[in-house]
């Protein structure tokens, strides 16, 4: 039923508000079931914004990833409203020619140094 719910909406519409109270019990619950994992991660507003204004771009995609340190990270990328990576696009160089670009692939998220929730 959620998965119906969903697909009725544009993917740029997915997500929603939630409480403090609520945030911070599912945040608690992962680090009670997950204690040794990274709690949370800072991604800087940016590489965000570049890969929102990708074409065709209605969200992100978060993967928790290794990186190439041994440390835990996020590699984010665009998602279309079908709900695909978007790997490439189609972009206008300086002599105005169509070209194909790869799609940004980011990461570098830095952990968090406030992890408690303890600010409401």
């Amino acid at each position: 039923m959620l998965q119906n719910q969903i697909t009725l909406k544009t993917r740029a519409m997915v997500g929603e508000e939630i409480t403090h109270e609520l945030g911070a019990k599912m945040v608690k619950d992962f680090q009670d079931a997950n204690p040794n994992a990274v709690s949370a991660n800072y991604i800087g507003r940016n590489i965000i914004e570049r890969i929102l204004a990708q074409p065709e771009c209605e969200g992100i995609r978060f993967y928790n990833a290794i990186n190439e340190f041994g440390r835990q990270t996020l590699v984010y990328v665009g998602i279309d409203g079908h709900d695909n990576i978007i790997s490439q696009y189609v972009g206008v160089n300086e002599s105005g020619e169509l070209m194909k670009e790869k799609a940004i692939v980011a990461d570098r998220a830095e952990p968090s140094k406030d992890d408690d929730w303890g600010w409401f």
